[in-house]
């Protein structure tokens, strides 16, 4: 916990407040930090999948506003936290409020809190803990109740910097397990990372 205390600065608001595609691209290699009463639990993100605000059915805000996505439409920098198959799924919001567009984080590098990770999901494969968009909820307890949480106020759940990251070679491909708009170039992960959750694809493109 101490290495990282220095440098877990929170994102301003002025980074989600983007194109979703940028944020998407631009949050590869940031820090995901979830902060619970024993401890922290620290990831590189390494795989994002963008979700468009207009002419993307694959959003859920495509069908309009409800309960569920409410977070979406609401303003930038805060997260959206949804439920498939009984598991969650956290999403960064991206863009001026009223426009639903949103990043879901597919998959980290663990760093820190790596116990508890393998304690949350019951395994200590290091592969299995957060490779992944569910298992990386699990690993560091983000559920429903931080639907609409801010990520800008470096608590609980915030991304932040990583001194320590070389620069990135990105890839790009089409979004994984969608049943609509799947040709989307949408899809963003770092090359050759071995916590991408999904790597074999035969229209990776490079950026």
């Amino acid at each position: 916990m101490t290495e990282w205390a220095h440098a877990l600065q929170p994102l301003p608001r002025e980074f989600y407040n983007r194109s979703v595609t940028l944020v998407a691209r631009e949050a590869l290699g940031k820090l995901l930090v979830r902060k619970v009463r024993n401890g922290l639990g620290i990831g590189r993100i390494v795989e994002t999948e963008a979700y468009l605000a207009s002419t993307d059915d694959a959003c859920h805000a495509s069908i309009g506003k409800n309960r569920k996505n409410g977070s979406m439409f609401g303003p930038p920098g805060h997260a959206y936290v949804y439920v498939i198959h009984a598991r969650h799924c956290v999403n960064l919001v991206t863009e001026p409020e009223g426009v639903p567009s949103a990043v879901l984080v597919r998959a980290i590098e663990p760093l820190t809190g790596i116990e508890r990770m393998q304690r949350q999901r019951g395994t200590e494969v290091l592969l299995n803990l957060t490779r992944g968009p569910a298992r990386l909820c699990e690993a560091l307890s983000i559920d429903r109740e931080l639907d609409g949480w801010d990520l800008t106020l470096g608590s609980k759940l915030w991304l932040a910097d990583d001194s320590a990251s070389a620069p990135l070679a990105i890839q790009t491909s089409p979004r994984v397990g969608v049943t609509s708009a799947f040709d989307l170039p949408l899809r963003f992960y770092v090359a050759g990372n071995r916590f991408v959750s999904q790597r074999k694809r035969a229209d990776y493109k490079l950026l």
